[in-house]
């Protein structure tokens, strides 16, 4: 997974195996993607199976939930903890949930074992970007988190085709017994490999800051994804859940600046390029979420390919994406010259969105395909950077707090944008005739509003300070 001269110029890294750690680091990052996108398309046959067809969603919607609420603790319980112990842990309880979700007899069951799930997915993104960031020096880090870059790509667009696969060879069950294996190798490597000194000293934990922005989180995902579709904006049920949002996110910065050991240091905002990179990856996870959900629905309604074929369609995207982001890593590890290519990804965002939005039904495959990979080509060039700019941002003490920051935001911007993208839709489906002809044609104008959206990214881009081009070249953070 990483190359040779890579391992060989790690940092020193306290008797750390750097390629196998390396390797059950991703293991683990890969199942965590995986189980956001891998279970869509397995939900007809679940229902099916199950029954409890009105509650369906949840899902996958109890996952999102658990994950993203959870995402900002790991960074700092792995800081009083250690890495590797908070990871395995994670690891376990994941891979429990996994078998508790194939073994659900009823709906209820599978969506109280997919939130259990979703406890240890928390980490399982977070803790693989702090670990590789001190498992290797800080002119490594852009390279390195390509190679995250590229997983994420991977995992998000080819869930849906390995669910597909899956379901229609072993049955639905299968999707989540495939997760044992794998977890467990996870959890073999990372704990035979990965030698890291605890940084976070004997403190404690922000337990109630935790709470706070968790309930904050999901109060604000719970708007997103009912606000004008399961309610009316106006309706009680949002209201109070804005205004839960609103009082939960005041507590929470009330708290964070009387905590001895904060979840999340106000301090970190002082810093002019936190300031800026913190949105921007919010924005980008927003982004990426609208355009890996309703791309294959496009593909599928536009040219009626089954879930199957609309994944292996999706190739020039992933396959760009992945490329160009471990290419442009190992550029930027080289010169240091972070701002051109995150200006110039946003810049080609921009165009993508822009020429998915005139796709019409006499589009050919072929001039699809180069529109999509030119998103990718975009993604590419943004996605880990952005996370290397805020980690570079970051003292050694703050780094955990930084990184569960920035994966954190991006997660939660992933699901508000999926929930946004799905509004959109569904005020483009009023008014007609369900059909994939009605989806088709909406869908592109949906897509419009990733153009605007994307230029907010350049703009931001060219706001981040030129220290944020220049990282210290050769030390590492461990």
């Amino acid at each position: 997974m990483v190359s040779a001269d890579l391992a060989q110029t790690a940092a020193p890294s306290k008797g750390s195996n750097v390629p196998l750690a390396t390797a059950g680091l991703l293991i683990g990052m890969l199942l965590s993607v995986l189980d956001q996108t891998v279970v869509a398309i397995a939900l007809p046959d679940i229902a099916a199976d199950l029954g409890g067809m009105d509650a369906i969603g949840w899902i996958v919607t109890s996952y999102m939930l658990a994950s993203t609420a959870t995402g900002a603790l790991y960074g700092r319980i792995s800081d009083r903890f250690g890495r590797r112990q908070v990871f395995v842990t994670a690891v376990a309880v994941f891979v429990v949930g996994s078998a508790l979700c194939g073994l659900a007899q009823t709906t209820p069951q599978l969506i109280a074992a997919r939130t259990f799930q979703g406890f240890g997915a928390g980490a399982l993104f977070v803790l693989p970007t702090i670990a590789l960031s001190e498992l290797y020096p800080q002119h490594l880090r852009s390279r390195v988190q390509g190679f995250t870059g590229g997983v994420f790509a991977l995992a998000s667009v080819g869930g849906p085709l390995a669910g597909g696969a899956i379901t229609d060879a072993w049955g639905w069950r299968w999707i989540f017994y495939i997760n044992l294996p794998l977890g467990l190798l996870a959890m073999a490597l990372t704990a035979f490999a990965l030698q890291l000194p605890k940084p976070g000293g004997d403190g404690k934990v922000d337990l109630a800051g935790a709470v706070l922005i968790a309930g904050a989180t999901v109060s604000l995902l719970l708007v997103a994804e009912w606000g004008g579709r399961t309610y009316a904006w106006t309706s009680g049920v949002i209201v109070a859940l804005i205004g839960a949002v609103a009082v939960l996110a005041a507590l929470f910065g009330w708290r964070e600046r009387r905590a001895a050991n904060p979840l999340l240091p106000l301090r970190l905002f002082a810093d002019p390029t936190l300031r800026v990179a913190l949105p921007a990856t919010a924005l980008l996870g927003a982004l990426l979420g609208g355009s890996i959900v309703y791309l294959p629905t496009y593909l599928q309604a536009a040219y009626g390919m089954g879930a199957t074929q609309a994944g292996l369609a999706l190739n020039p995207y992933v396959l760009t994406f992945m490329a160009v982001s471990s290419l442009a890593g190992a550029r930027i590890g080289a010169s240091g010259r972070f701002k051109p290519y995150l200006i110039a990804g946003a810049a080609i965002a921009v165009l993508g969105f822009a020429l998915l939005s005139r796709l019409t039904p006499d589009t050919p495959y072929a001039l699809l395909a180069v529109e999509i990979a030119v998103l990718g080509v975009g993604f590419g060039l943004l996605m880990q950077n952005l996370v290397v700019v805020a980690q570079n941002a970051a003292s050694p003490a703050d780094l955990a707090a930084t990184t569960s920051a920035a994966v954190s935001v991006r997660g939660l911007g992933l699901s508000l944008g999926v929930a946004v993208f799905g509004t959109l839709l569904a005020r483009e489906l009023q008014g007609r005739a369900p059909s994939p002809v009605a989806t088709a044609a909406a869908i592109p104008d949906v897509l419009f509003w990733g153009a605007p959206a994307a230029a907010v990214l350049v703009t931001l881009m060219a706001l981040l300070p030129r220290k944020a081009q220049h990282p210290t070249s050769g030390e590492a953070t461990a």
